[in-house]
């Protein structure tokens, strides 16, 4: 009942026009894992980071490697 929520991952995403993107806030240091479009630098949120487990959920679902993961502040 007042368990730990599981995220809600979405549709996967077209590498060719979005990047992944580890959006970290310098005063909080909440961190929310999504994608960024290449033309227009929109970002859409996908999941908010908590713990490396979650870090490694949205790597793991996304095919996706640490280094290609981008980190904006």
């Amino acid at each position: 009942m007042f368990g730990k929520k599981k995220p809600v991952l979405r549709e996967s995403f077209d590498r060719e026009k979005e990047y992944p993107v580890i959006r970290s806030s310098i005063c909080t240091g909440e961190q929310v894992a999504g994608f960024k479009e290449k033309e227009s630098g929109r970002f859409r949120e996908i999941l908010c980071i908590r713990s490396r487990e979650d870090q490694k959920l949205f790597l793991e679902t996304y095919g996706l490697g640490l280094e290609e993961v981008r980190r904006e502040w």
